[in-house]
C-alpha cells in the first residue's frame, strides 16, 4: 500500500493528510451554509473554525500518543509527524468540543445549539477520514482470510490493502465509514424537518455513533487501552448514555426551546 499521494523532489505529501485536509474543506462548506440557513451568527461561527481546526488536531494527536506512548519514548521527535497517522477521534472531539465551549462563552453563543450545527460535519469528516487509515494500513480489525474479504463482495483495491504484516485483516475502517456515512443520511433528514428542539442533532450524533463505534472497535486488534479496558469502547459508552439522557432533557420544554428552521425548506445545507 502507497501511502504517498504525490511527491516533489524531497517532498511527499501523504494521502492521510489529503483526507483530513478534504474532510476539513468539506465540514467547512456544510458548517457555513447551515449556518447561514438558519440564521445563526455565520460570522463568529466562520472566525472560530481555524483556531477550532488547529486544536482538535492537537487534541487528536495528544490523545493518541498519551495511550501508545510506547511507540514515541525512545524517538520523542516522531511525535510531530502526524502526515504518517495516529491521530484518535475521540481527542479530537473533546479538545474540540472544549474550545467551543470557550468560544461559546467569550461570544454569548448557544454552546449546545453550535454542536449542533457542527454535527452533520463531524460524522461526514468521519466517514472520509476513515479512508486516511485504509492508506496508512490503520484502524483493521482481526486475521481473516481471502475468501471471507471476498464473500464482502468488496473491491479487490480493499482486499489487497487489507493484506497486512502477511495475514489478510477485517477492514474495520471500512464498517466505520460505511456507519457514518447511513448517519449523515439520517441526520441530513433531521435537519429537514420542520422545527426543531436545539440538541436533538447533538445526541443523534452521540447515539449514532457511539454505538456503531463501540461495536466495531470491538473487532479492532490496534485500539487503545486502559489497562484491559478499551478506551474507545468507553468512550462510546459514554457518549450513548449522554445522547440518551439528552433526549429526555430536551422533551421537556421548559428547558429547551423549540426553534423554528429559517429559510426554505428545500434541503440544501
Amino acid at each position: 500500500m502507497n501511502r504517498v499521494f504525490i511527491s516533489v523532489g524531497p517532498v511527499s505529501i501523504y494521502w492521510y493528510s489529503v483526507l483530513v485536509l478534504v474532510a476539513v474543506i468539506v465540514g467547512y462548506n456544510i458548517i457555513v451554509n447551515y449556518s447561514k440557513k438558519i440564521s445563526y451568527h455565520t460570522g463568529l461561527i466562520v472566525d472560530m473554525m481555524l483556531w477550532l481546526v488547529i486544536w482538535s488536531i492537537v487534541g487528536a494527536r495528544i490523545y493518541y500518543v498519551v495511550f501508545n506512548f510506547g511507540m514515541y519514548e525512545s524517538n520523542l521527535v516522531d511525535i510531530l509527524m502526524i502526515w504518517k497517522g495516529g491521530l484518535a477521534i475521540y481527542g479530537a472531539i473533546l479538545s474540540g468540543a472544549l474550545y467551543i465551549l470557550y468560544y461559546s462563552l467569550r461570544h454569548k453563543l448557544n454552546f449546545v445549539k453550535v454542536l449542533d450545527i457542527f454535527s452533520l460535519s463531524l460524522l461526514l469528516g468521519q466517514a472520509i477520514g476513515r479512508w486516511g487509515n485504509f492508506f496508512n494500513q490503520e484502524a483493521y480489525g482481526g486475521k481473516t482470510t481471502l475468501a471471507a474479504l471476498q464473500d464482502l463482495h468488496l473491491p479487490k483495491f480493499i482486499i489487497d490493502g487489507m493484506y497486512i504484516d502477511g495475514v489478510y485483516r477485517q477492514p474495520t475502517f471500512l464498517y466505520e465509514s460505511i456507519w457514518c456515512l447511513i448517519g449523515v443520511v439520517i441526520l441530513y433528514r433531521i435537519r429537514r424537518k420542520s422545527y426543531q428542539k436545539t440538541g436533538e442533532q447533538l445526541c443523534f450524533y452521540l447515539i449514532w455513533y457511539g454505538i456503531g463505534r463501540f461495536f466495531i472497535e470491538g473487532l479492532r486488534s490496534d485500539s487503545l487501552y486502559l489497562g484491559n479496558i478499551r478506551i474507545s469502547q468507553m468512550m462510546s459508552g459514554i457518549f450513548v448514555v449522554i445522547g440518551l439522557v439528552g433526549i429526555v432533557i430536551i422533551n421537556k420544554e421548559r428547558f429547551f426551546e423549540r426553534r423554528k428552521t429559517i429559510g426554505n425548506d428545500d434541503g440544501r445545507i
